[in-house]
């Protein structure tokens, strides 16, 4: 068994294509829309296989979305090694993006950092 995709509803669907499509090298479907409905989406695949839906619709709830919540926590993306984590983080704080922690070899071995980025979503970058 596996995981077959990924899910998650946004605001501002191009912005969050084009996040995961310039940092995260993601390719984009041509997207998909209900006429009737208004929910439109697109699915980004990566080179492993992975795949990631993003998600809008014309009437969504947007609570706060605080670190420490139930529910999902963050997704991470593996880069290959330590110098790509160093890169990426600092190439993403240049634009903008919130470093909540990193780059660092945390208490488990991993080498990550993590950043706030498509609407006060956390995505992990690891080796």
């Amino acid at each position: 068994m596996r995981i077959e995709h990924i899910a998650m509803y946004v605001n501002d669907l191009e912005a969050a294509r084009e996040f995961f499509v310039k940092y995260l090298n993601g390719t984009s479907n041509d997207g998909y829309r209900n006429p009737n409905t208004g929910f439109r989406s697109y699915f980004i695949s990566f080179e492993d296989g992975a795949r990631l839906e993003l998600m809008n619709k014309p009437v969504m709830e947007d609570p706060e979305k605080t670190l420490n919540r139930t529910g999902y926590a963050h997704i991470a993306f593996s880069v290959g090694s330590k110098e790509a984590v160093d890169e990426l983080t600092a190439c993403l704080k240049q634009d903008g993006y919130t470093v909540v922690s990193g780059p660092r070899t945390t208490g488990d071995g991993y080498y990550e950092s993590c950043i706030i980025t498509i609407e006060g979503n956390q995505i992990e970058i690891t080796i």
